[in-house]
């Protein structure tokens, strides 16, 4: 696929998702811009919702997940543990979210707890949605800068600038009313992508029919779906399952990105509507997205072999396969076209509601925007995007140069030590009338997640240990429940150092 196609591809992308920006920000403010005047379509927001939900994470690191041996289609645990974390979110947070009307929600974290908790569940917010946006579009960078940026010898940080430039142009004047609109382009892009690439694949492997290619596909040595024999391994039904419902109620329900969307609803009805729709059409989509892994695994074992030898001996990560099939001469320059505009719409639909998110959340919780007059609220609003955008590059080129973990592995990790602790103080507040001093909070945060640290790294297969070493629980292995454990030490420190005592029954829920 030659460059000239792929320049032109971007430039089109990217031309109709800033005129989509310019027809919604007419007249926006930042009411517009936080919470989308609370006029957002349920139905919008739920369709896309799955794209910001999946991310280009999913797109490149899930097929590339299929074909590790141990794992296969062991991510389908984790997706059944997204749906009921779903329902938990639905029906336990956003009541509580709407009834208190927030527009950050960790306001809540205020009225029950005090300004030191409110502070920390904010900060949490901006450190993980950082790390987690950065993993996404570092993953896409470097999609682009292999097929692209290399062969005009642009250096790898004028691609991210490049990739965040464009991002805060359509999103800098109308914000989640914007992202409302050009999410729904982005996931229809990033859904026809996987089905067209799916339906090709198939076709070259002579598939033609879904019978055919579903039971090859189940034949096959990559299907393997439920681990339950070694309760050691990190890819124990268990420990998958659980570790997705706490990664969903943490990534989506205590996520001012995600919220921010669902807040935009016109009631608390539309939006769990939107959430529980949307969770049962991502079961089904990830679905397609391993059963797509698989496909291009037998594709490359048929024609590109050396792909999968590099890719077992670990010189390329399994992240490339999706793009190495795809951008090759012989899978031909439809597929090459059909992947790139999922792949950069997988990427942006998260990224731009990451950076809205971050420039929210920093200007309400940090800069106590609502308190400020309005034209220095639109002043103040327009300096944090800007600033959040700097933090972005920032932090992309610091992964770059630092880590080498499979994209979804990576962002899974960041997510269990700061997600797990908001899930604890959350809950905590939720289920128990009592009281804890409010400068207490952030000191059992900080604790679990140093406690949560040292257990994780010295276990069994950590960065910590020699390969094979045992553990400090022999060969366990925590894998996803490792923000399991990171809430529950959280909400056990609350819950020893509380004392009974009458609240605002308001903000805690009940």
């Amino acid at each position: 696929m030659n460059s000239t196609l792929i320049v032109t591809v971007l430039v089109l992308y990217f031309a109709v998702l800033v005129g989509i920006s310019f027809l919604t920000s007419r007249k926006a403010n930042n009411e517009s811009f936080f919470r989308g005047d609370k006029k957002s379509p349920w139905y919008l927001v739920s369709y896309g919702m799955i794209g910001a939900s999946l991310s280009g994470v999913t797109f490149l690191s899930i097929p590339g997940w299929v074909g590790n041996a141990s794992k296969q289609f062991s991510y389908m645990q984790v997706v059944l543990g997204y749906l009921v974390g779903y329902f938990v979110v639905a029906y336990v947070l956003l009541p509580l979210f709407y009834r208190l009307n927030v527009t950050s929600i960790y306001e809540y974290l205020k009225d029950r707890f005090g300004f030191w908790s409110y502070k920390t569940g904010a900060f949490f917010f901006l450190g993980s949605r950082i790390i987690g946006a950065s993993v996404r579009l570092l993953l896409v960078s470097n999609v682009l800068q292999s097929i692209l940026f290399d062969g005009w010898g642009i250096p790898f940080p004028v691609t991210v600038v490049i990739s965040i430039l464009l991002i805060w142009i359509y999103t800098s004047r109308g914000g989640i009313k914007t992202i409302v609109w050009t999410d729904t382009l982005q996931t229809t892009f990033m859904l026809v992508s996987v089905f067209l690439t799916v339906y090709f694949i198939s076709d070259a492997l002579n598939l033609s029919e879904a019978k055919g290619m579903v039971s090859t596909i189940a034949e096959s040595k990559y299907s393997q779906v439920f681990f339950f024999d070694d309760f050691m391994s990190g890819n124990h039904f268990l420990k998958c399952f659980f570790g997705g419902m706490f990664i969903t109620i943490g990534m989506t329900g205590l996520d001012q990105d995600m919220m921010q969307k669902n807040l935009s609803c016109k009631n608390v009805g539309d939006a769990q509507k939107n959430m529980i729709s949307m969770a049962f059409v991502l079961v089904a989509v990830n679905l397609v997205f391993l059963a797509l892994g698989a496909l291009l695994y037998m594709y490359a074992e048929a024609n590109m072999p050396e792909l999968v030898k590099a890719i077992s001996e670990g010189k390329v990560g399994g992240d490339l396969l999706f793009s190495s099939i795809a951008m090759s001469d012989a899978a031909g320059p439809i597929i090459g076209i059909i992947f790139l505009l999922g792949l950069i719409a997988a990427a942006y639909s998260s990224a731009d509601s990451a950076l809205t998110a971050l420039t929210t959340s920093f200007s309400v919780d940090f800069l106590n925007i609502k308190q400020k007059r309005a034209a220095e609220q639109e002043r103040t609003r327009r300096m944090v995007h800007v600033g959040m955008s700097f933090v972005l590059v920032m932090v992309i080129l610091l992964l770059k140069y630092t880590t080498d973990s499979s994209a979804i592995d990576l962002l899974m990790t960041f997510a269990a030590f700061t997600y797990g602790p908001l899930i604890g103080v959350f809950f905590f507040g939720i289920i128990f009338k009592r009281s804890i001093k409010d400068i207490l909070v952030p000191i059992v945060c900080i604790a679990s997640i140093l406690v949560t640290f040292y257990i994780w790294y010295n276990s069994y297969g950590s960065p910590g240990l020699e390969k094979g070493e045992l553990g400090i629980f022999g060969t366990f292995t925590f894998g996803w429940a490792i923000i399991v454990l990171n809430a529950f030490i959280t909400f056990i420190g609350l819950l020893a150092l509380s004392k009974k005592a009458e609240i605002d029954t308001r903000a805690s829920g009940y």
